[in-house]
Order: structure tokens, then C-alpha cells, then sequence
């Protein structure tokens, strides 16, 4: 009997629960939802279709006519003179059932909306809200809570959001990184000073204009589709960071619009956007062939093959042997290249990665051992500080190890010292004669590299013999021993240094100079990338962009051989090189503010005489617009002898190609003595042994084809090209 009683009382309280009057104080609000049927499009039942709500037709709503209801629409836009537009939403949150929520137009000051936790749908727009609370509502997938006095609004909860709008409110900030599955969002005009997209992998289309304080968005986010980007009206956004395939399309709008602050890359940071992998691993050189151990020392800047089937590139690995390459998800082969592979073998000789079946990061250590027995040093200078007039110039003389056993001997500097004073060198020089500094080395262990830092007093223009800008300064470095080298070629180098007065800081230089002979084609040339941080900050990253000719070197060929700072080079896109300086800090001081990398890499061996190469890069100081270089541009010529001065700072040749008069403008004061002109044999064909006054020559009677054209003065011999049409 009393389970009977019980039983009764329980559904009586469940009826009284169904038959609950909902509480609804705003008129507009109840008003709104007494008037809903079928035709009206208000309210949805459970099954979909449109209906009353007010089902026994009281004039009240039920608790149980409210679980009914999976949508409703209660929007006010039309209503001009605020005569049906909600104020409150109290007795919303019996609605439990609703998946579809729309309120736009309204008075609403505060919404609590938090019950409604089946909710898919919610449009709030242009009503009168300062705070959103949706912590709860995490089946969300639309939100459109634009035109509000929002400040804040936390979306972290919103994982299955795929559309967010929040257009022209006060938020000055958003967490937008678990809104993985969003794929449209428009949140123009605004307060945020930054718009970070780096985890919406997702994401189809961003209109985020008029935000006039808004300075940079990150949009990096590995989008397997390019992401449709608006930001037109943002008069003080200066940086975009975006995934390669949308720099191209982001950089002409950024035209369009008419920024001219503005700029775009992808380094912001150095992996790839979205979801990525990392195969890394150390390079270990086993010199004794014993297997590699704990005891035995690095290969440094190893060089990578990496393939994925379709695209292919190159990574060479920092100075302390070890690696770190990124990687998108599917099989991978990564395989060590050597710069002479008869050299040494690789333990593997490859591997092969599948992401995401394989854990990440992958660990893949490389055992290196000698082929044989290879002795091959090499030595290079690198102009550090440049030569001015009356000012020190630095040097650095790199030597190292290439071949597979341990070796000693010495390395010798040869300059002019009738120009040169030696003011410094670290370390100290064994021996000194006229124009010679020698340094004594002992046990140089394969791959091990050295530096000699050399400073010296150029003379100025007031000296005897003086120096003046434009003058070339000549040196040369040896290391021994040479016999039995297997690459003596690279045993010695020749740097031809221009002497210069005002200077770009940011600059490339071919270290042959501005020419080299038709026995160098084929051959290696280097180049140093020099910069210098010029801002009121330090730089965390610094990254040098070079797009390499390819139809002019060959960029498989390509070898880093020294940087002023730790840096990875990564080669993609069949000629892009990118050095690449992560969280360096480089500072803004004038004594510590600079850096360089070199490198080398040979020419196609096609170029003929009268062939010219070229190469520019590009300066990116964190999130600034890049610093493009000079271009260096290094001619094929048969030896004339050696320049003296740079022809073009003193010599301007017009018209060019010439067909009757060559016409010879003097540019900077020079006193000529005689002018000489030859084919690309070397064969001299034209010689004016007094050109004092000499304006102009005749090549009317010249064959078609390039000419080198010799002036001798009293600064010395120099060559210059031009073209018989």
C-alpha cells in the first residue's frame, strides 16, 4: 500500500512539474512566443516542423510545452520604434531542447543561456549586451553575437564551432586556439590589437576589417585550402604571417588595399602551420671506425635530402651536429648528402618516416664513417668589417678539415702591407715578413673548422701610398699541406675587397669579385650575406631569403661554410635558400648589432664568355619588411689583368649596345692614359695610346658581339663590357 501511495505522489508531482507555469516577466518575450504557430516560422517542435507553442491554448506557456520546442526565432530587426523588442529573456532556460536560438534586434542587455546546453545555433546580434557567458553551450556551431557592446567574450568551450561572428563590438581581445573545427568568422570592427589563426587549420574565410587597432594577425595554420583573408580599413596593421600558399595571394592585397606599412611572410615561426611532425636526430663522426659512441665528435652543418614522393627539398643541420626537421603528415625519406660522397658513409644510409603512424618526434641518429683514406683541407677569408680610407678592417681566415684524417701544418695570409698595417690577430701570427702573416696548426681533426681573426689599418687618402674609395685590395690565404690534397683548388683563396667609404650595412658579396675566368666556371663561388640591425630593439629572429639562378648555378651544389650566429639552412621550391637565425636576440647596439652568413655554390658549367651571373637576398628582422641587398653580379671574362678600381663608379658606357660611337662618360675625377679594346679571345683590337681627351671611339668597324673595353689612369687599370650591335 505504501509503494502505491508513493507511485501516486511521484506522478502527481511530475504532472505538476509538466504543468508548471513558466515565469515570463517581459510581455514582448511572452507575446512573442503565445503568437507562434505553424505558419509563422517562430518555433520548431522535436520532429522539425513549425508550430504553436502554447499548445492548450491558455495564454501561458507549460514547463512541458517548452521541452516541445527545438527552435526558436525571435527576432526583432524590423521593429524601428522598439515596440516588440525584448528586453529579457527570464524563463528561456526551460527551453532545454532548443537547438536553434535567434534574438537578434532586441533590447537585451544580459541573456543567461547556460541550460541550453543542446544548443547548435545562437544569433544575439544587435542587441545591447556588454558580457556573453557561453560556457556552457559546447555543441555550439554558430554564433553570431555582432553589433553588441561586448568587451570580453570567452569561446574557449566552443569546440565544434565552425562559424563565429562577432562584428563591431568593444573586444580587445580573444582566445580563438580549441576552435579547431571553425571554417568562417567575421569580427570586423573591434578593439584586439592582434588576431592569432594559427591553430584554425580549418579555416575557409576571415573578414576582419575596420579594426583601427589592430597590428598583426597570425595566420599560419597549415590550411590544406587557402584561406579567403578581408582586412581592408586596418590603418595600423603591419605585419601578416601566413602559410606560403597564401603569401602571394595576401601580398597583392595588401597592394590593393594601398598599405605601404604593412608586410607578409610565413616567419613568424619556423615549422609548418597546423598539425605537423619532427624527424630529429644527432650526426656522429666515428673517425675509428669502431662504431659510434659518447667518445667520438659531430659532423656539423650535415646536409638532408628530404622527399615526400612529390615535392622535394634540402636541410642542412646547425654547427653541433644535430638536427630537428619538420615534417606534414605522410612518409618521408630523409637521406645525409655529402659534399664529396666518396668520403664517408652514412649509418643509415636513409630513412623513411610515416606520420601520424609513427610516433613524433621520430629519433633517427646518423653514424658517420670514413670511406678511406682523404686528406683535404680547404681555407676561405671573409671580409668581417669592410675597408674604409684611414679606418680597421677585419678579417676572419676560416680553415677546415674536409678529409678523413687528422692533419697539421700552417696557414699563410698574403697582403700588401704598403697599404695594410697589422693591428691585431687572434691568435697571434708564428712568423711575419713583408706581406706575409703565417700561423702554425697542429692535429686539425676531420671536420674540425678554425678561426684566425685578423684586424688592419687601411690607409687613408693623406698616406703615402694612399688609399681612396673604389681602390680594390688584394689577399690571399694557403694552407699546407698541399701535396697529396685531394682538392689542392681549395687550399688557397683569393678575396678581392673594394674599398669603400659611406656603406649599406645589409649587403652580398661575391668574395671572387666582380669577375672570374672561364677556367673558374664550373667551379665554386662564394658569397657572404652580411647584416646589421639597425632598429631600437634586438631582434629575436633574423632570416636571409636568396632565390638562386638556377639556369646559372647549381643549387644542389650549394654548402654553407660559416654564420656569426647559430642558424639551420632549409632549401625548398627547387631555388629557395633560406638561412635561418631563430632566437638569437640580436642586439641593437652599434658594437654588437651585425651578423653574416657565407656560403658556396658552383656555376653551371654552360657559362660562356661574356656570361654574367647575379644574386640579391632578402633581410627579414622579425616581423619588419625585408631589407633587400645590393645585387652582386660577377661577369665571365677572359683575364685582362687585375682591376684596380670598380670601372662603373668612374666609367659610364653609352650608348650600349653600340652600333657607330661608343661614347665614354667620365663619372668621378680620373686621369686616363690610354684606352684598350678586346674580343672575348683576349685578343686586343682597338688601342688609343693617348686618351687624355678621349670622349668617344669608333667601333663602327667592330664584328657584332661583346667587347671588353681597358682603361689605364692614374688610379691604376680597370675593364668594363659592352655589346657591338
Amino acid at each position: 500500500m505504501r509503494k502505491f501511495y508513493f507511485l501516486l505522489l511521484g506522478l502527481f508531482l511530475l504532472s505538476a512539474v509538466k504543468a508548471q507555469i513558466l515565469t515570463i516577466p517581459d510581455a514582448n518575450f511572452k507575446a512573442k512566443l503565445l503568437s507562434a504557430n505553424s505558419s509563422n516560422e517562430i518555433a520548431k517542435n522535436l520532429q522539425g516542423n513549425f508550430t504553436m507553442i502554447d499548445t492548450n491554448q491558455d495564454g501561458e506557456i507549460q514547463v512541458d510545452e517548452a521541452l516541445e520546442i527545438s527552435f526558436l526565432r525571435l527576432g526583432n530587426l524590423i521593429d524601428a520604434e522598439d515596440l516588440f523588442k525584448i528586453s529579457s529573456l527570464e524563463g528561456i532556460s526551460y527551453f532545454t531542447n532548443l537547438e536553434f536560438l535567434n534574438v537578434t534586434g532586441n533590447k537585451l542587455t544580459s541573456i543567461d543561456i547556460n541550460a541550453l546546453v543542446k544548443l547548435k545555433i545562437f544569433d544575439c546580434q544587435s542587441n545591447r549586451l556588454a558580457s556573453l557567458d557561453l560556457s556552457n553551450l559546447t555543441n555550439l556551431e554558430y554564433l553570431d553575437c555582432g553589433n553588441n557592446n561586448i568587451t570580453s567574450l570567452d569561446v574557449k568551450s566552443l569546440v565544434k564551432l565552425k562559424s563565429l561572428n562577432f562584428y563591431n563590438n568593444e573586444i580587445t581581445s580573444i582566445d580563438l586556439s580549441t576552435l579547431v573545427n571553425l571554417e568562417y568568422m567575421e569580427i570586423g570592427y573591434n578593439k584586439y590589437t592582434s588576431l592569432d589563426l594559427t591553430n584554425l587549420s580549418n579555416l575557409k574565410e576571415v573578414l576582419c576589417q575596420g579594426n583601427d587597432f589592430l597590428t598583426s594577425i597570425f595566420m599560419k595554420n597549415g590550411s590544406k585550402e587557402k584561406t579567403s583573408l578581408g582586412f581592408w580599413d586596418n590603418l595600423n596593421l603591419r605585419y601578416i604571417c601566413a602559410d606560403e600558399n597564401n603569401i602571394y595571394d595576401i601580398q597583392n592585397m595588401i597592394n590593393d588595399y594601398g598599405y605601404t606599412n604593412c608586410s607578409v611572410s610565413s616567419y613568424c615561426s619556423f615549422v609548418p602551420g597546423g598539425t605537423f611532425y619532427t624527424i630529429k636526430g644527432n650526426n656522429t663522426l666515428d673517425i675509428n671506425s669502431n662504431g659510434c659512441d659518447t667518445n667520438d665528435g659531430i659532423y656539423p652543418k650535415m646536409k638532408y635530402s628530404i622527399t615526400n614522393g612529390v615535392n622535394s627539398g634540402s636541410f642542412i643541420s646547425n654547427s653541433i651536429g644535430n638536427y630537428s626537421i619538420p615534417v606534414l603528415e605522410g612518409t618521408h625519406t630523409i637521406t645525409p648528402i655529402f659534399e664529396n660522397p666518396s668520403y664517408f658513409n652514412a649509418s643509415p644510409a636513409s630513412t623513411m618516416v610515416t606520420f601520424p603512424t609513427q610516433t613524433s618526434p621520430f629519433i633517427q641518429d646518423f653514424c658517420i664513417t670514413p670511406n678511406g683514406i682523404y686528406p683535404d683541407l680547404e681555407v676561405t677569408i671573409l671580409p668581417i668589417l669592410r675597408a674604409r680610407p684611414g679606418f680597421d678592417a677585419s678579417y676572419k681566415i676560416i680553415y677546415k678539415n674536409k678529409g678523413t684524417i687528422t692533419q697539421s701544418g700552417s696557414v699563410k695570409l698574403t697582403f700588401d702591407d704598403a697599404v695594410l698595417d697589422v693591428v691585431a690577430a687572434n691568435p697571434v701570427f708564428t712568423s711575419q715578413s713583408t706581406d706575409n702573416l703565417s700561423w702554425e696548426y697542429t692535429n686539425l681533426k676531420p671536420f674540425e673548422t678554425r678561426v684566425i681573426e685578423v684586424t688592419l689599418n687601411v690607409n687613408s687618402p693623406m698616406e703615402i701610398p694612399a688609399l681612396n674609395i673604389d681602390d680594390r685590395l688584394s689577399f690571399t690565404a694557403l694552407i699546407n699541406p698541399v701535396t697529396g690534397d685531394e682538392q689542392p683548388v681549395d687550399n688557397s683563396f683569393a678575396l678581392r675587397q673594394l674599398v669603400v667609404g659611406s656603406y649599406d650595412p645589409n649587403d652580398k658579396t661575391c668574395l671572387e669579385g666582380s669577375t672570374i675566368a672561364p677556367s673558374a666556371v664550373g667551379k665554386y663561388v662564394h658569397y657572404m650575406i652580411r647584416f646589421e640591425n639597425k632598429g631600437t630593439a634586438e631582434a629575436e629572429n633574423v632570416v636571409i631569403k636568396d632565390l638562386i639562378d638556377t639556369g646559372k648555378f647549381d643549387i644542389s651544389s650549394l654548402v654553407v661554410t660559416e654564420g656569426s650566429h647559430p642558424f639551420v639552412t632549409k632549401i625548398s621550391d627547387t631555388n629557395k635558400v633560406e638561412f635561418i637565425f631563430e632566437k638569437i636576440n640580436l642586439p641593437f647596439e652599434d658594437a654588437t648589432n651585425d651578423g653574416y652568413v657565407a656560403f658556396k655554390i658552383k656555376t653551371k658549367p654552360s657559362l660562356v664568355l661574356g656570361d654574367s651571373f647575379s644574386n640579391t637576398a632578402s633581410i627579414y628582422f622579425d616581423y619588419n619588411f625585408p631589407i633587400i641587398t645590393n645585387t652582386a653580379t660577377t661577369s665571365v671574362l677572359q683575364s685582362l689583368g687585375t682591376n684596380d678600381f670598380e670601372f662603373s663608379t668612374f666609367f659610364n658606357l653609352y650608348p650600349n649596345p653600340a652600333k657607330q660611337l661608343l661614347n665614354i662618360d667620365v663619372k668621378k675625377q680620373i686621369e686616363l692614359s690610354s684606352i684598350s679594346i678586346f674580343n672575348t679571345l683576349g685578343q686586343q683590337i682597338v688601342v688609343i695610346p693617348n686618351a687624355q681627351q678621349t670622349k668617344q671611339v669608333d667601333v663602327s668597324n667592330l664584328k657584332t658581339g661583346n667587347y671588353f673595353i681597358k682603361v689605364t689612369s692614374n688610379k691604376g687599370s680597370s675593364s668594363g663590357k659592352f655589346i657591338k650591335d
